[in-house]
């Protein structure tokens, strides 16, 4: 007998037909012998909804008071998903997080969970019951009701796997798992069986939406087995596994993009010492994630900077930049003259990121040179570059994602499935 946490997104019980064929589909694993843990988002479209209502009465509403009205969209969805459970045959039982209780700090909105008492779950299991737990949501230590952001219910399931000691968390969406592209630009785009987990981890944090990055590196920290499947058609999903379970790394797996970027450049910072902390400080302490950054430094003591963040960032950042530079000043090369005048920012909120992953990186040369004749054979300008062992990205205009992906994707001949790792262990 296995334990499995099974997790549901708000497109798998959008309808009350949608919440039957989960039900359907639970209690089929659970009479397969099985114990089974269910973990339930909000329906489709009821997260944004409560948003709504609670933006439609004030342009700042308490961040606390907002979590409770949030949370109420999964207490929705485990009554009902419980009540089909039940009607199959099986006893269920539904949990709200402060009844498990999953313990969180007090980030309210963005709370990360701290602990997991799973008492009350074991007792449930040990009774032969199905625990339907509302995911996303937990209970701050004063009591407090808190949720962990938009995807947290990922996050949800696989810290309950964890707590639990789960053989695997299954994670069911409304696509039959992982890519080799996104299948929406790419056509030949193929399903991987197996997707080692260092690879998901940059996958996810690169623009692929199948899994949110937190419940990947959640998994990853405690050694948790993650399966994407689809929750409308039947099928072995996609396997995320550890590196020593795969027989072979592929030089290049997959190629992702994030449409959601925008770039910043600093030209004439002064080259000396203390410089980028005054840059990149005040843009920390607004809580604007940095993610690539560029600098070159000039034959005339002045150095470049060039940086990306989050579309939705931009217009906060240049306005932090803009007031940086006043303070620190610089000098400008301009033409074969040199003058003196503030530093100049620059910014271009029209770019996107392509990114190449595969583990096999690591002992195969070559991938960043037919990443780059591909973009020249193609005629599509890279702006920024940034490199890792297992992956690398270009920044580029956001006209040429398209083109850029499908291009990749064939130079690499990812349709194919040579060189792709097998899973060469118990698949649960």
């Amino acid at each position: 007998m296995s334990l499995i946490v099974q997790k549901f997104g708000g497109t798998s019980v959008g309808s009350l037909d949608r919440f039957k064929a989960v039900a359907e589909r639970v209690v089929k694993t659970h009479k397969s012998g099985h114990q089974v843990v269910v973990v339930v988002s909000a329906m489709s479209g009821e997260t944004s909804r409560l948003t709504s209502l609670g933006a439609g009465l004030s342009a700042n509403p308490s961040e606390t008071e907002m979590d409770v009205l949030l949370a109420s969209g999964e207490q929705v969805s485990i009554a009902l998903l419980t009540i089909a459970v039940k009607e199959l045959g099986v006893d269920a039982r539904s949990f709200l997080g402060f009844q498990i209780p999953i313990i969180t700090d007090n980030s309210h909105q963005k709370a990360r969970i701290e602990r997991i008492d799973c008492e009350a779950l074991k007792a449930c299991l040990n009774e032969n019951m199905v625990p339907v737990i509302a995911g996303f949501q937990g209970i701050t230590p004063s009591g407090r009701v808190s949720t962990i952001g938009r995807g947290g219910s990922d996050t949800s399931a696989v810290a309950i796997a964890a707590a639990l000691g789960a053989d695997e968390c299954q994670i069911f969406t409304d696509v039959p798992g992982i890519y080799t592209a996104d299948p929406r630009v790419v056509k030949n785009a193929r399903k991987l069986d197996v997707v080692g987990m260092e690879e998901m981890l940059e996958m996810a944090s690169l623009g692929a939406k199948v899994l949110h990055s937190r419940a990947v590196e959640f998994a990853h920290k405690y050694r948790v087995h993650l399966r994407v499947l689809s929750s409308f058609i039947d099928g072995a999903g996609s396997l995320i596994a550890y590196e020593e379970e795969q027989m072979e790394k592929p030089e290049v797996s997959s190629v992702t993009y994030e449409r959601d970027e925008a770039k910043l450049t600093i030209v004439g910072v002064p080259d000396k010492p203390g410089v980028a902390l005054k840059i990149f400080g005040p843009v920390g302490e607004a809580n604007i994630n940095i993610d690539m950054i560029v600098q070159n430094v000039g034959i005339d003591g002045t150095t470049d900077i060039s940086f990306t963040v989050k579309r939705s960032d931009f217009a906060e950042a240049m306005n932090i930049l803009q007031l940086v530079a006043s303070e620190i000043g610089s000098t400008s090369q301009l033409g074969s003259s040199r003058e003196s005048k503030p530093l100049n920012v620059v910014g271009d909120d029209q770019i996107a990121k392509v990114t190449v992953v595969g583990i096999g990186m690591r002992s195969h040369a070559g991938v960043a040179t037919r990443m780059f004749e591909t973009f020249s054979r193609n005629e599509i300008n890279i702006q920024m570059i940034s490199t890792s062992e297992i992956k690398v990205s270009v920044v580029i205009d956001e006209t040429s994602v398209d083109q850029a992906v499908n291009a990749l994707h064939d130079a690499f001949q990812l349709e194919n499935d040579v060189g792709i790792g097998t899973y060469n262990g118990e698949q649960g």
